[in-house]
């Protein structure tokens, strides 16, 4: 059958992105050309911040006696997870060595990033958990310094929650700086850090403009969007808990996309009824959020075949892509483009956004196409070497030399040329390229 809409989306998640832009880069080239005065000045203007940018040890050790031990021990909780899988991932990583051919070795070392810069969203929802994703992967990594920003509460500092998640995870420098500023901050190296050599983290589409305006002169996690989620549900799957599972991503934003992609009717039917009902449910501001992304966003796509379901879901590219399907098997081995894949009722995406282990910090917007989420390697350098012997030399760069004067660059085949004739000089060699 063919591809069937009960609820398409009038926007997509790059609607507005033209207004945001000139913002933006008018903000970053005002802190680029004023320092640490002008970011505390716009601290002022969008956090109604005036107290110290930098947090002490005396205020981070503060912050940790107001949260609660539960909380501390839930934070710890995730901790663990977060760290063991990022450690696991560590170990998969390896240099290499090999060698080419007699005389001639190469490899690779995998290097970490000397600076990250963490952001961690603190405005309308305080994100402890993306403080354990960024800080604990990026120290698991190897990373020298970590830089994190959260914004501050006017009249009282950054969460303390947040601090005291950014300690545990080993946060070397604490910055009371949101938006647009604290991506600044990070990057331009000001208040006492260094210039961070990659910026990662989650944040409003203020900061994420901000870390796309500043890609190549720092790297990034990836080009990040409002969150979204998709589901593929089968006739097997609970409807209910479908439902839910989508509202609970709607919540993120107003511009949150989540679309169900259903084997059975009957199923999305369903679906469509309680989505609305669910939603309702919802504190105010959540409600509210949610009932604009469902509305304007969110889908419901019924397909005749899993094949079909495959071929939906890869081409969205969803950030987070949940299965509620017979034979979870089949469609890990078939299911290719997505940030992380949840397989069964049994989880969902709010496990992985905030417990169960896997990075969060995952590509939107249909970069799941080309790249994974966030990870140890992200914060680490793949860079090669290569050495030889004199002895290799008479191969190589014969036909180095030969190739270069292909090209018609003549300088690089004499550095080829120079060594032959150094190490070789009793012995003849055609350098010149074949007509």
């Amino acid at each position: 059958m063919a591809v069937e809409y009960l609820k398409k989306a009038d926007k997509t998640a790059a609607t507005g992105e033209q207004d945001v832009r000139a913002t933006v880069q008018a903000i970053l080239d005002d802190i680029e050309a004023g320092g640490e005065a002008k970011a505390r000045e716009y601290a002022a203007k969008f956090d109604k911040w005036e107290g110290e940018i930098v947090v002490s040890r005396e205020a981070r050790e503060a912050a940790a006696e107001k949260v609660p031990q539960r909380q501390k021990d839930d934070i710890r909780f995730a901790h663990d997870h977060v760290r063991r899988f990022a450690e696991a991932q560590k170990d998969a990583i390896r240099d290499a060595q090999v060698e080419l051919r007699p005389g001639l070795v190469a490899g690779h070392r995998n290097i970490p990033m000397g600076a990250a810069g963490c952001y961690v969203p603190g405005g309308r929802y305080s994100h402890v958990a993306s403080a354990i994703m960024s800080v604990t992967t990026a120290k698991v990594a190897g990373v020298a310094q970590v830089i994190a920003c959260s914004p501050p509460k006017p009249g009282e500092g950054v969460n303390p929650a947040i601090l005291y998640t950014l300690d545990l995870c080993g946060a070397d420098t604490v910055l009371a700086l949101g938006g647009v500023q604290g991506i600044a901050a990070m990057a331009f190296g000001l208040f006492g850090g260094d210039p961070a050599d990659i910026l990662v983290g989650p944040g409003n589409q203020f900061v994420a403009e901000a870390k796309r305006i500043l890609y190549g002169r720092v790297g990034i996690d990836m080009f990040a969007g409002p969150s979204e989620v998709m589901v593929i549900a089968d006739q097997t799957a609970d409807a209910e808990i479908v439902a839910w599972d989508l509202v609970g991503q709607a919540e993120h934003g107003y511009n949150s996309p989540a679309w169900l992609v259903a084997l059975d009717r009957g199923l999305a039917e369903k679906v469509l009824d309680l989505v609305p009902k669910f939603i309702a449910e919802l504190p105010e501001v959540n409600r509210v959020n949610s009932e604009a992304a469902w509305r304007d966003y969110g889908e419901i796509v019924v397909v005749g075949s899993r094949e079909e379901a495959v071929r939906v879901s890869d081409d969205y590219a969803s950030e987070h892509l949940e299965v509620h399907c017979a034979d979870l098997d089949w469609w890990l081995r078939n299911l290719r483009n997505y940030g992380s894949l949840f397989l069964g009722e049994e989880t969902t995406v709010a496990f992985g956004d905030k417990t169960s282990g896997p990075n969060h910090i995952l590509p939107t917007k249909g970069a799941a196409r080309y790249t994974g989420g966030l990870s140890v390697g992200k914060f680490m350098k793949t860079v090669t070497w290569q050495r030889m012997t004199r002895d290799a030399n008479r191969d190589i760069a014969q036909v180095t030399a030969r190739i270069s004067r292909l090209e018609g660059m003549e300088g690089h085949a004499k550095t080829a040329d120079v060594r032959l004739a150094k190490w070789f000089p009793n012995e003849r060699f055609d350098l010149s390229a074949v007509e």
